[in-house]
């Protein structure tokens, strides 16, 4: 199944990424790309949550939304999927919504590296504040809504955000916690001007996605040191 990332990664590091243990919340936009390419390239441990059921509105940029998944739980869905892309998958789908008051049930310190790519602010925060409780490596998703270039994407440190309102608003509570060093995924570029209602964000398929596959990415280079 690996045999086309012989070379790029050694046969050494592919072993080590099937022993690594990543959870991911959030099965969106973004997240659902996370999920696929994280067990694409290998990973043989993974916990996804996501409390939300597919919805029509998300059809377009969503990797599991399709008509015949509409009114299903994203978790199960994504969990037919990945499992299908390998059956020996380890993989452990909780169909919950996570709070300040129960981020405690999802036991991050028995995760390697955990992954942020929700878009509720208190679940954001108490999700990196347990990880960093216990020094957990974690990257956070940071705005993908309203753009449209995806080469805009980079991603650094929380302190070094400039343009995403979501990640303002982040550093901000980050800082009044005393928290430093969170790895995010933002963007450089500005809100069209043309989107004259605000009400809810837009999005396109070759925004999110990109997004997703650059998490994935990082976190699967940073469990092999190469980060």
């Amino acid at each position: 199944m690996l045999e086309r990332m012989e070379g790029l990664i050694s046969k050494e590091e592919i072993e080590t990424l099937k022993t690594k243990k990543i959870i991911l919340f959030g099965l969106g936009g973004v997240g659902s790309y996370v999920a696929e390419i994280l067990v694409r390239a290998g990973i043989n441990n993974l916990t996804i949550v996501d409390f939300d059921k597919v919805d029509i509105t998300n059809i377009n940029r969503q990797l599991i939304a399709l008509h015949s998944t509409i009114g299903k739980l994203k978790t199960e869905v994504m969990k037919c999927r990945l499992l299908d892309i390998n059956n020996e998958l380890n993989l452990k789908a909780l169909a919950l919504k996570i709070d300040e008051n129960n981020i405690k049930e999802f036991h991050l310190e028995e995760y390697d590296y955990v992954i942020d790519a929700i878009d509720d602010v208190k679940a954001k925060l108490a999700i990196i504040v347990e990880a960093k409780k216990y020094a957990k490596k974690i990257i956070s998703s940071m705005g993908t809504g309203n753009k449209l270039d995806p080469t805009k994407f980079k991603i650094t440190d929380i302190s070094k955000t400039e343009m995403c309102p979501l990640a303002r608003v982040m550093r901000k509570k980050l800082k009044e916690l005393n928290i430093n060093k969170v790895n995010v995924l933002f963007s450089t570029e500005e809100i069209s001007k043309d989107i004259k209602d605000k009400s809810y964000p837009r999005s396109v398929a070759f925004v999110p996605s990109v997004a997703g596959i650059l998490i994935a990415r990082f976190a699967i280079l940073d469990l092999l040191g190469r980060i």
